[in-house]
């Protein structure tokens, strides 16, 4: 089975992002790279980027949450321009309204989570550090099983 693990770039604040989505949705990290772990002769790491996040990875469920910070040398990403979106389908309301109201904690709820027009319950918002999220849960899923 073919599994499809979201990759999210940072301007430095990877781990705390990651410290986060880990509150909610539990495990442990798989890994932690900073980019002072990767310095070498012939890959030298600026001082100010020493510490910032290289590789994190979140297992959850059969997928994983991976990210790392963008290094001061290649700019600034605009997570408030991204309109790509991280979907979550939820084995149950409950699940999906604790993924929900944990996520969108402290962010900007574009949709509140509720009955959709298309037979779902549904609900979609931006995280306080700009990352778009998707939370659905589908009955008839469930009782198709």
């Amino acid at each position: 089975m073919t599994h499809i693990n979201p990759h999210i770039n940072f301007n430095g604040n990877a781990e705390e992002a990651f410290t986060f989505y880990k509150s909610v949705f539990g495990g442990e990290f798989a890994k932690i790279i900073r980019f002072k772990d990767l310095s070498s002769p012939g890959f030298p790491v600026a001082e100010n980027d020493a510490n910032k996040i290289m590789h994190i990875a979140l297992p959850i469920g059969q997928n994983t949450l991976m990210a790392n910070d963008i290094p001061d040398s290649m700019g600034q990403v605009s997570e408030n321009e991204n309109r790509s979106k991280i979907a979550i389908s939820a084995d149950s309301r409950e699940e999906a309204d604790t993924l929900f109201n944990g996520l969108s904690e402290g962010g900007t709820v574009e949709m509140p989570i509720g009955d959709s027009p298309w037979g779902t319950y549904f609900g979609m918002f931006r995280d306080k550090f700009g990352i778009e999220w998707m939370v659905d849960f589908d009955p008839k899923q469930t009782a198709q099983g």
